[in-house]
C-alpha cells in the first residue's frame, strides 16, 4: 500500500503524522526539527514563500506579507489577502502550509530511508474541527488540492483525537468526552469507544473560539496599561509592527504563565518605553468570560446526547486535547464542573496520529475499491455509486480493511463511526390553519439532523403546492438546530436544484426528495417526480467555494513558487 499521511491543520500550529514500520502512528518533524509548525505565511516575494517558524518571526518586521490564524476565516465568501500581487483566498493561503508540511515529512521520512529517494506522498487525511459545515470543509479538501495533494477524507479533530486514545488502549469500554481547545477553535464530543468500535455520540463547539482569544485578551490589557503608564493617548494597536510584536508578546506570557505566576512585557512605542507584569490571578479574571463559553458549550452537547440515551454521569474519563488546554485554569475548571476524572492526553500530537490511522484504513478501502472494481470489470466510480445506492456489501469490505488494519497494528475490527455537526434540510410549506387549507408559510425542514450517524440517508413525502406547476426549486440549507422542523433563518442556503415537471399535474401532486450525506461530509440530493418519474441530481459542496478559475490560478502560482 502506499504511504499515507495524516495532517492536523490547525489555526496556530499544523502537525504531520504516518505509520510506522511497527503500525504505530508517529508524529514526523519538519524541516526544523520540530514537530509542529506555525500555521503562518510569508510571502517574501511571488516566488518565494516562507512557512512556520520563520514566517511567523517576519511579522514584526513585514505584517503586510505575513498572514495567519487563516483557518478561522476558511469557506466565508469574499475572505481575501492582497499580498505580493495577488488576492490570496484561504484555500490558497492554506495550500501553502499544506506544501511545506508534506514536503518535510517527505524529506524526514526520505532521510530515515522509509521513502525511496524518488518516492513521494500525496494521499492524505486532513482534520478540521467538529464544528466546520460543508462550506469549511470543502474549502479545506480544495487547499489539499491546490497543494497537489489527493485528500482521502476530511475528519473531525475530536474524533481524530478519540481514534488515537481509543486504539491505544483496547482493554475497557469506556465513553470519553474529548475537550479539545486548540489555537483558534473550541471542539467537544462524546465518544464510546468499545473493543469494536469507536463511536461519536455527538459533537458541538465553536470554530471562533481558542487560544487566540486568550492572546487578544493580553493584548488588550498591555495597550491599557502602556497608555496608563504613559499617559499616551494614541492607539499603539493600530500600528502593525507594534501590533505584531504584541502577538508574540502575549502568546510567550500566556505560555510562561502556565508554569509560573508572572510573565513581564516589554512594550516600546515611538520611543516611550512600558513595563507590564502579566499576573496569573489577572490572566484568569481577564478570560475568565471564554472559559465559561467553553463549560456552556460542553453542557449543551452533553444535553443532546441525553436525547440519544447516554447521561453525562456515563463519561469515564475526559481527555483534554489542543495545546490550550495547558493552561492551568482550563484543567481546574473542568474539574470543577465534572465528576469524572481529567486526563492530558498528548495534546499536540493526537489529532495528527489519528488522523494518519484513519488514513491508513481510508487507503486500504480505496485499494479495495480499485482491486474489486478490476474483478467485476467495473469502474471505481460506478462502485463507489453501488456502495452509495447499498447494492454492495460494504460490511464485508469494512472487514477486509480491518483486518489489513490489523495487521498494521492499529486495531483490528475496529469501526469508526463520526456523526453530521450539522442539520440538512430544505424549504418547504406548512398550512397555518388546522384544517390544513388556505394560507402556507416557509418551514425548514430537516431531513438529516444534527449529530446523526454517518454515513446518514433519508427519503421523504413531499407535494407541489399549485395546480399545473411547472417546476419545483428544491433550496438545500444546513443548520445548527436539531429541531426536524425550524424556522428558515436558522438554516444557511448552501445550494439549490430545479426539478422540471410534467404538464397538468394537480396541486397536491407527490414528489420523493432524499438526502444522503457521506462520511466525508458532503451532501447528495435526488428529487423525483412519482407521477412520470422525473428526476433531478445534485451534489452539494458548497455555495461559497473558490471559483474553478480562482483555482486554477492559485495553484499555478504555488507550482511557480519555492515553498520554504
Amino acid at each position: 500500500m502506499n504511504k499515507v499521511l495524516g495532517i492536523d491543520l490547525g489555526t496556530t500550529y499544523s502537525c504531520v503524522a504516518c505509520i510506522d514500520s511497527s503500525g504505530k502512528p508517529v508524529v514526523v518533524k519538519n524541516s526544523e526539527g520540530e514537530l509542529t509548525t506555525p500555521s503562518v505565511v510569508f510571502f517574501e516575494s511571488p516566488s518565494n514563500v516562507v512557512v512556520g517558524t520563520p514566517a511567523k518571526e517576519s511579522g514584526t518586521l513585514y505584517p503586510d506579507e505575513v498572514v495567519s490564524f487563516v483557518k478561522n476565516r476558511m469557506g466565508q465568501s469574499g475572505a481575501v489577502w492582497s499580498v505580493q500581487g495577488a488576492e490570496r483566498s484561504p484555500e490558497e493561503v492554506s495550500s501553502y502550509i499544506l506544501k511545506k508540511v508534506v514536503a518535510d515529512a517527505v524529506t524526514a521520512l526520505q532521510g530515515e530511508n522509509k521513502l525511496d529517494p524518488d518516492e513521494t506522498i500525496t494521499d492524505v487525511v486532513i482534520t478540521c474541527p467538529a464544528y466546520f459545515g460543508i462550506t469549511e470543509r470543502e474549502a479545506t479538501r480544495k487547499a489539499g488540492e491546490i497543494a497537489g495533494l489527493n485528500v482521502l477524507n476530511i475528519i473531525n479533530e475530536p474524533t481524530a483525537a478519540a481514534i488515537t486514545y481509543g486504539i491505544s488502549d483496547l482493554t475497557d469500554s469506556r465513553v470519553v468526552l474529548v475537550y479539545d481547545l486548540g489555537g483558534g477553535t473550541f471542539d467537544v464530543a462524546m465518544i464510546d469507544i468499545t473493543q469494536n468500535a469507536i463511536k461519536v455520540i455527538c459533537s458541538g463547539g465553536d470554530h471562533s473560539l481558542g487560544g487566540k482569544l486568550w492572546d487578544d485578551r493580553i493584548i488588550e490589557y498591555v495597550a491599557q496599561e502602556f497608555a496608563r503608564q504613559t499617559g499616551s493617548t494614541e492607539d499603539i494597536l493600530s500600528d502593525p509592527e507594534t501590533f505584531q510584536e504584541l502577538v508574540l508578546s502575549a502568546e510567550r506570557a500566556k505560555k510562561m504563565l502556565s508554569a509560573r505566576d508572572k510573565a513581564p512585557i516589554a512594550i516600546n512605542y515611538k520611543g516611550e518605553r512600558a513595563r507590564v507584569e502579566l499576573t496569573r490571578e489577572v490572566f484568569e479574571s481577564l478570560t475568565e468570560d471564554l472559559l465559561e463559553r467553553t463549560i456552556l458549550l460542553t453542557r449543551q452537547m452533553l444535553e443532546e446526547a441525553v436525547q440519544k440515551g447516554y447521561a453525562s454521569d456515563r463519561v469515564s474519563e475526559i481527555l483534554m486535547v489542543g495545546g490550550s488546554t495547558r493552561m492551568p485554569q482550563i484543567t481546574r475548571r473542568i474539574q470543577q464542573e465534572f465528576s469524572a476524572p481529567v486526563k492530558m492526553f498528548d495534546p499536540d500530537e493526537a489529532v495528527a496520529k489519528g488522523a494518519a490511522i484513519y488514513a491508513g484504513r481510508q487507503a486500504f478501502f480505496a485499494e479495495l475499491i480499485e482491486k474489486t472494481a478490476q474483478e467485476t470489470g467495473k469502474s471505481p466510480k460506478e462502485l463507489r455509486d453501488e456502495i452509495r445506492s447499498g447494492n454492495v456489501d460494504v460490511q464485508e469490505m469494512t472487514k477486509q480493511v480491518n483486518l489489513q488494519a490489523g495487521v498494521m497494528g492499529v486495531g483490528a475490527d475496529i469501526d469508526i463511526v463520526n456523526v453530521t455537526s450539522r442539520s440538512f434540510g430544505t424549504i418547504a410549506y406548512k398550512s397555518v390553519t388546522p384544517q390544513g387549507d388556505g394560507e402556507q408559510e416557509e418551514v425548514l425542514f430537516n431531513m438529516i439532523l444534527k449529530n446523526t450517524e454517518l454515513p446518514a440517508g433519508r427519503v421523504q413525502d413531499f407535494f407541489t403546492v399549485a395546480p399545473n406547476q411547472k417546476t419545483v426549486t428544491i433550496r438545500v440549507l444546513e443548520s445548527l438546530c436539531s429541531e426536524e422542523v425550524a424556522e428558515p433563518c436558522e438554516g444557511t442556503e448552501i445550494g439549490e436544484a430545479i426539478l422540471e415537471l410534467p404538464e397538468g399535474l394537480p396541486a397536491g401532486s407527490p414528489l420523493k426528495i432524499e438526502f444522503v450525506l457521506g462520511e466525508n461530509g458532503l451532501l447528495e440530493m435526488t428529487a423525483t417526480e412519482t407521477t412520470l418519474h422525473q428526476e433531478v441530481r445534485a451534489r452539494f459542496e458548497t455555495a461559497d467555494a473558490i471559483s474553478e478559475a480562482d483555482f486554477c490560478a492559485a495553484k499555478q502560482r504555488l507550482e511557480e513558487a519555492m515553498v520554504l
